[in-house]
């Protein structure tokens, strides 16, 4: 009887079916839409798909398959090994597998070992992504793919997520860009996602297969992808769309007969799931809803009749980005004409439609007194048509607003891609914030959902109306919202549950996100919501909800832009004056004409939109500056403008530099990219190897094309723009030839105020260099000599020193002078931009004109980077000034409410210190979109501003290069100005806010409660009954999932997942009622690195003062000397209780998490903890440690006589950020779900990076300018640590649970792949863990870090392909955990690097039979570490080498102290004696180079 074989793929929008025979032959496929709805299409497909069959192997696969395969009882296949299988027997000749799905994307490495790649909390560059962008140009994916096929131009479109890409596409359909170069273009930004984002570094080269829906049906998607690639091969099977599920067919095994999968069928239509969180209906009954409705039905504009209309009519316009709204009003505001719709991509003609409309329906008598213009199109509009004047759109709405609502203190705009919220104050606006470089939660996201559903935006809100149990869906990026819901698709939500859902998710992105919302009091009693996304009743109830507050809505909340334009023309209308808008007989002969063409009169290049009108005129958009707007046929006289900073600082950075001649540099050239810290120290560098006798060549100026020169070598997708470029530059300078590059590592700046709290430099400007040596060595090949050294710039002594060990070919005495001179230049040139800013302000205030200071890091003076933003205030009439060319003019007083930690941002403080002072002054900060440390200097910008009663505006840069949000900020601000100046509204003395309070001992004594944060359940339980015998009474606060929620509510939500999860416990703790806010403290750990974990405590504080519990008091936790509490003392008692419980803490982790997974006896190794828990609780909270050497040895021998199974299962090593490890909740419980899996959690004890910390003093000494007394102490402190942790380690040994490494054989092993001065949060001791790990046969690693985490760019993704190289049989896994991450995303990329571990354990079993893999191994690694030192290539990996003759073949890792070959084993035991460990000091001076 002939075997059939069914195969499932249950993916993020799709569900695929195949049929196949024995042979693999495909009897039959299906492809189906699941629209949200998996359960109905799953009962539909799959009856189908059975109709023939009554036997059958039955498996499942899909991001949607794990549910499923619960639901019905099917096996579940995980995707990219389901993939696999299909490659090997149908297309075996591959090397590497792009597949692309619904919101899903892979990479499969196939040679060399398997390897794959998965997008993670990210939908950028996919399926749905495609969806969304032919939805904004009206039309579906085979529309644009037929577009597509007519191309002519490719125009720079991110793809990194669906918004960004809207942000860039719009503008070119507004300037009439053609379709089918804008639709090539999206496909083109999907091929450059997926190099940068997944392949990040490995070559995509060979025989390539594509596979995928989006693939198979989209042939120009292909050809993109082909002409990229360049491929030896590219692969198209034949049902390349159902591959998945013909591999899950090829896996299946487990038989069914057709009634059993009909009954299961039946069963799943009344089936319910509710993982993912629910919130509260929006309507809990009818009449709740009627009462909703008749409210805000009684706001509206009043109407009158066109046709019975006489005299002037007054007409506004607002040429939005995806709508266009226009408003005819009477003297007395009533509507005369309305209009609301989509501007079809071309708001010109659109807007000359409506204006024919109203000329034919205006009678004779009536004609437009005048006309007022605003939006997007603005400009363009005007100049076309001929209106009277435009209008900045935050007036247009202030104005409307006031008129429905007159005293409002609050208005919310929602649009299609905008969102904008003023603050009102005494009728004046007070703060403007709109959404940077991103749209996410905007209308025209929920419009596109709504579309991919097969329905209206208005049928979709109507179902979310409807709505019993909303999911939440987060309140991040839209991309993080699509995760989620994919997440809730999977436990079969309704549309209804999505759609409230997705309601919920615009409102809390808007509150908390956007406008950054604490209090809901400060919105004041009159509220007004309006813009088109707020008609719908599902987003307006959802706001009513969330603020807990009614607001007023007008019934034509879209038209309140146009109708604010109208009324402005009315009140700036004169007598009998006529508009000098077009009329209607010359609109009836109007026309126009657009075409494209590159600018070429400056660097950038612009690509200008030319309109050319039918009288002659012409208008031209898209250009950065003025130049590009000069008419070449006719001459104007160029305005004078005032000082640009940026331009001036630019040219003295750079073009002021002249390089030696070829025949005058006889030590030859040196390249140097233009990237990030050289736009700080370039002039020093350039001094320096100048006066050596090198030539300097400098890197070309950035573009998007440099950009896209170093795309495939990108390690993370996440990283910073400015930090992204860097590949590109060093790639170009290898094209140029160059084959010597300098680009050093600096984590210190020079210190420029110092009474800052310290001088780092942020973890990516510090450390980027690592990156680029670990990711780039393809392009360097082996000619090309990279030189990264790390260095400490701010002591010219020491910088000698180490540069004489850098070059120790070139006499010290030429290095003396060279270095000398150098320090001399770099003064020079800061001197000079110190003398710029002073002769502008000079300048300013003689002549009474304003100047802006556009404030930033050095990097955003790259004109790419800061996309001609400084020009473009320059055209508006203000002098545009560098934060460091004001900033010694008036540093701020120290404390202030941040750590003042990192060096650019302390003259961020300064210049805003000065700039409040002085009323011709106002700052707008640049903030670039993924910077970590901003999320802790935005707020405390703004706060030094406001104490002044002066404004504050952000502008977040990124790829984007779209400037409408940055103009609406702009002009915002220019209107504010202008304004507080006809009201002579000034600054004020400012009012600083005094932070710190202390914990006395007062308060020890008065028995204050210490609240402290979840950090690891493991210690903290621990922690609690150390501090009792002390006198400290401390609660921990319990794991909740609302914590995350109020900690969105109290950070700044560009914050690191750690920071909110730790705050929003805290304050929710407070906010409980369990505690006396006036007998209660918190307590945080503070570190003083140049991570902003170090700034948690001043976070803490302003949520504190967000609540009104500014009272409590904060204890700091530190052993660097930073804040101190008398209350408090960090003394030895303190750290020896310490010590003992986070060794306890560590053991018991160790102990349990390697017995449970095989105990015999379910929760047999739970309930040991348990007992041993108690014990420890115990004889910490009286102060007894005479019974921890014993304790330690009865609890590994209880631990090891448990009785297990005896099972082999794959070890899986968890490393990365330090809570996001140790946290259950903040991981989602990541060790269950490998032990749910099969296999077994190693996680490395916490006491290691306590280590880290003491040993980072040597490293400060040996690289950088550290103190050799610190050295020292902290040497004796690792020491006297190691010899508390001796009965533990002793314990331990021969025992099958292994033991930690001491800390200096941990750096030995980091220092062959990064640079020992990684500091920042878990730095070089990340990547030293997973050497580690390796070296205990451990393959196999979830490497888990918050999103954007950055010191993690480096140490963790940035290393990967280096230990990749190291040790091929590496399985690592790189997992985000963030607020709006999907789980489901974080448990499929898990469960496939689980599927490769299983698969790597069964065929290293098949091919050396009992010989111990782990040790062949890592007789390898220690092979391929040994080349890396010498500079030689590393072997292959372990599977193909023959044993070495000394390796052991029966030792485990865990057992090399007794092994009898110990003396010659090339496997490294990770154990070393305190004696030895001490010797190894004074070879730690050549660790880390």
């Amino acid at each position: 009887m002939e075997k059939y074989r069914i195969g499932l793929d249950v993916g993020s929008t799709t569900i695929k079916t195949a049929v196949i025979d024995e042979q693999g032959k495909l009897l039959y496929s299906s492809y189906d839409r699941h629209y949200s709805d998996i359960k109905s299409t799953i009962y539909t497909v799959l009856s189908r798909a059975i109709e023939k069959y009554d036997r059958f192997a039955l498996a499942v696969t899909g991001s949607g398959g794990i549910s499923v395969s619960n639901w019905l009882g099917i096996p579940f296949i995980q995707e990219v090994i389901a993939g696999i299988e299909s490659i090997r027997k149908y297309i075996p000749q591959t090397d590497v597998a792009i597949e692309l799905g619904g919101e899903d994307a892979k990479i499969t490495y196939l040679k060399g070992g398997v390897e794959q790649r998965m997008n993670g909390s990210c939908a950028g560059g996919t399926g749905a992504f495609i969806d969304q962008m032919a939805s904004l140009l009206g039309m579906d994916a085979s529309g644009l793919n037929e577009c597509a096929k007519h191309h002519k131009t490719i125009y720079p479109i991110a793809s990194r997520c669906g918004v960004f890409a809207k942000s860039d596409i719009q503008p070119l359909i507004n300037d009439g860009a053609a379709k089918e170069d804008i639709a090539a273009s999206v496909f083109q930004s999907v091929v450059n996602q997926t190099i940068s984002g997944l392949a990040c570094g490995k070559p995509i080269k060979g025989h390539v297969a594509f596979l995928g829906g989006p693939l198979f049906f989209l042939s120009e998607l292909g050809a993109r992808f082909v002409d990229t690639l360049k491929p030896e091969e590219a692969i198209f099977p034949e049902n390349a769309q159902v591959f998945n599920a013909m591999g899950a067919a090829l896996s299946a095994e487990k038989m069914f007969t057709a009634a059993e999968v009909r009954a299961d069928l039946e069963k799943l239509q009344t089936m319910e799931s509710h993982e993912v969180q629910r919130l509260r209906p929006l309507f809990t009954s009818d009449e709740e809803l009627e009462e909703f409705r008749a409210r805000h039905a009684k706001t509206f504009i009043p109407f009158a009749d066109i046709k019975e209309h006489r005299g002037a009519c007054y007409l506004g316009i607002d040429a939005g980005s995806t709508t266009t709204k226009a408003a005819l009003i009477n003297k007395d505001g009533a509507l005369l004409y309305s209009w609301y719709g989509s501007n079809g991509g071309d708001p010109l003609k659109t807007v000359s439609s409506i204006l024919k409309e109203i000329y034919s329906l205006m009678p004779e008598g009536a004609y437009i007194g005048r006309s007022c213009v605003t939006g997007y199109g603005e400009n363009l509009i005007k100049n076309a048509l001929g209106l009277d004047r435009g209008e900045i759109e935050t007036m247009a709405h202030q104005t409307a607003s006031n008129v429905i609502l007159p005293g409002v203190r609050f208005i919310l705009d929602i649009g299609g891609q905008d969102m904008k919220c003023m603050k009102i104050k005494d009728g004046v606006i007070t703060d403007v914030l709109l959404n940077e470089a991103c749209s996410s939660g905007c209308g025209s996201f929920i419009e596109t959902f709504a579309a991919a559903l097969g329905m209206t935006a208005e049928q979709f809100a109507k179902k979310g109306l409807e709505s019993k149990a909303p999911v939440d869906l987060g309140s991040r990026c839209t991309v993080f919202m699509n995760s989620r819901v994919k997440q809730a698709q999977k436990e079969g939500a309704t549309v209804g549950d999505i759609s409230a859902g997705l309601a919920y998710s615009v409102v809390k992105n808007a509150l908390f996100k956007v406008i950054k919302m604490r209090d809901f009091s400060e919105m004041g009693d009159k509220v007004i919501v309006q813009g088109g996304t707020f008609l719908n009743e599902s987003v307006l109830r959802a706001f009513e909800i969330v603020t807990g507050r009614e607001v007023v809505r007008p019934a034509q909340a879209g038209l309140m832009g146009a109708y604010g334009c109208a009324i402005i023309s009315r009140n700036s209308h004169k007598g009998d004056d006529r508009s000098t808008i077009i009329g209607k007989d010359d609109l009836g002969k109007f026309s126009y004409e657009k075409h494209t063409r590159r600018c070429g009169k400056c660097g950038n290049n612009c690509l200008l939109t030319v309109t050319d009108f039918s009288d002659g005129r012409r208008f031209i958009t898209n250009n950065r500056c003025e130049r590009g707007a000069e008419d070449e046929k006719v001459h104007v006289d160029k305005p004078v403008r005032l000082p640009n900073l940026f331009d001036a600082k630019y040219k003295r950075m750079f073009a002021y530099y002249k390089p030696l001649a070829a025949d005058k540099a006889p030590r030859g050239i040196v390249g140097i990219p233009r990237a990030l810290n050289m736009y700080e120290n370039y002039p020093f560098w350039f001094t320096f190897f100048t006066s050596l006798g090198y030539r300097v060549v400098l890197s070309p100026r950035s573009t998007r094309a440099i950009y896209d020169l170093g795309i495939d070598t990108m390690p993370s997708e996440s990283v910073c723009y400015p930090a992204k470029l860097v590949h590109g530059h060093i790639t170009a300078l290898v094209k140029q030839g160059i084959k010597f590059i300098f680009y050093p590592g600096m984590p210190y700046e020079q210190v420029e105020d110092p009474t800052a709290d310290n001088h780092y430099n942020c973890p990516v400007v510090a450390t980027y260099p690592d990156v680029i040596r670990n990711n780039m060595g393809e392009i360097f090949g082996s000619d090309v000599k990279f030189m990264c050294p790390f260095l400490p710039i701010a002591t010219p002594k020491r910088m000698y020193e180490r540069l004489c060990e850098e070059f120790p070919d070139i006499p010290k005495r030429e290095i003396k002078a060279a270095v000398k001179a150098a320090y001399a230049e770099d003064k020079h040139f800061k001197d000079d931009i110190h003398k710029m800013g002073e002769d502008t302000i000079a300048m300013l205030d003689k002549e009474g004109k304003c100047g802006i200071v556009l404030a930033g890091r050095p990097y955003h003076l790259d004109p790419e980077v800061n996309h001609g933003i400084p020009e473009m205030i320059n055209s508006y009439g203000f002098a545009v000034l560098t934060e460091d060319s004001i900033s010694h003019l008036h540093k701020i007083a120290h404390p202030i409410r941040v750590l003042d930690q990192w060096m650019y941002h302390s003259r961020l403080y300064s210049a805003a210190n000065y700039v409040r002072e002085k009323d011709n002054l106002e700052l707008v900060q640049l903030n670039s979109f993924g910077c970590g440390c901003d999320a802790v200097t935005t707020d405390q910008v703004q706060e030094i501003m406001l104490a002044a009663n002066k404004l504050y505006t952000v502008l977040k840069i990124d790829e984007v290069n779209n400037l409408g949000a940055a103009r609406i900020r702009i002009r915002s601000l220019m209107a504010v100005m202008e304004e507080r100046r006809e009201r002579n509204i000034h600054h004020t003395e400012p009012h600083d806010y005094k932070w710190f309070k202390e914990f006395t001992k007062d308060m020890k004594e008065d028995g204050y409660t210490i609240i402290a944060p979840n950090l690891s359940p493991f210690h903290m339980r621990f922690y609690k009954p150390a501090l009792k015998p002390l006198g400290f009474n401390v609660e921990v606060v319990k794991d909740t999932k609302t914590a995350i929620d109020v900690g969105l509510k109290y950070v700044n939500n560009d914050a690191c997942y750690p920071t909110i999860i730790t705050v929003g416990g805290l304050i929710e703790e407070l906010l409980s009622g369990r505690h006396d806010p006036n007998k209660t403290a918190l307590i945080i750990t503070q570190t003083g690195g140049p991570c902003r974990a170090s700034n948690y405590i001043t976070l803490i504080r302003k949520a504190l003062k967000a609540i009104n519990m500014e009272q409590v008091p904060v204890i700091s936790l530190n052993f660097v000397g930073l804040e101190k509490h008398s209350g408090f003392p960090v003394n030895l008692k303190l750290m020896l209780q310490f010590i003992y419980s986070t060794i306890y803490a560590d053991l018991t982790m160790r102990l349990l998490y390697r017995v449970r997974p095989y105990e015999k006896v379910k929760g047999s190794a739970n309930e040991l903890y348990e007992k041993w828990a108690g014990i420890i609780a115990d004889d910490l909270s009286k102060n007894i440690h005479s019974t921890f050497a014993k304790n330690c040895k009865q609890m590994v021998k209880e631990f090891d006589e448990l009785p297990v199974n005896d099972v082999v299962k794959p070890r899986v090593g968890i490393v990365g950020e330090i809570l996001v490890k140790y946290h259950f909740g903040a991981n989602n419980h990541v060790v269950e779900l490998i032990e749910a899996e099969g296999g077994e959690a190693v996680c490395p004890d916490m006491l290691d990076f306590f280590m880290f910390g003491f040993y980072n003093s040597t490293v400060k000494h040996d690289y950088l300018d550290g103190k050799l007394s610190h050295k020292v102490v902290n040497s004796l402190l690792i020491n006297l640590v190691e010899h508390f942790r001796k009965p533990m380690m002793q314990a331990l040994e021969g025992t099958k649970f292994g033991h930690p490494t001491n800390i200096r054989i941990m750096a030995k092993k980091a220092s062959k792949v990064v640079s020992l001065c990684n500091l920042a949060g878990e730095g070089w001791f990340l990547t030293a863990e997973m050497l580690d790990l390796f070296d205990e046969g451990i393959n196999n690693i979830i490497c888990m870090q918050p999103f954007a985490c950055l010191p993690n760019h480096v140490t963790g993704k940035g290393v990967m392909k280096a230990l990749k190289e190291l040790n091929p049989s590496a399985n690592i896994v790189a997992v985000d955990y963030d607020p709006g991450a999907s789980e489901v995303n974080q448990v499929n990329r898990i469960k496939l690097m689980m599927s490769v571990a299983f698969r790597n354990m069964r065929e290293a079993a098949e091919r050396h039979g009992n010989v111990d893999h782990a040790a062949r191994m890592n007789a390898d690694i220690e092979k391929n570490l040994a080349k890396l030192e010498s500079g030689e290539k590393s072997a292959p990996a372990a599977a193909d080498n023959p044993v070495s003759a000394n390796a052991c073949d029966t030792c485990s890792p865990a057992a090399c102290d007794s092994c009898t070959v110990a003396g010659t084993c090339t496997y490294k035991t990770t154990f070393v004696p305190e004696n030895e460990a001490n010797a190894t000091d004074a070879a730690d001076a050549n660790a880390g180079k």
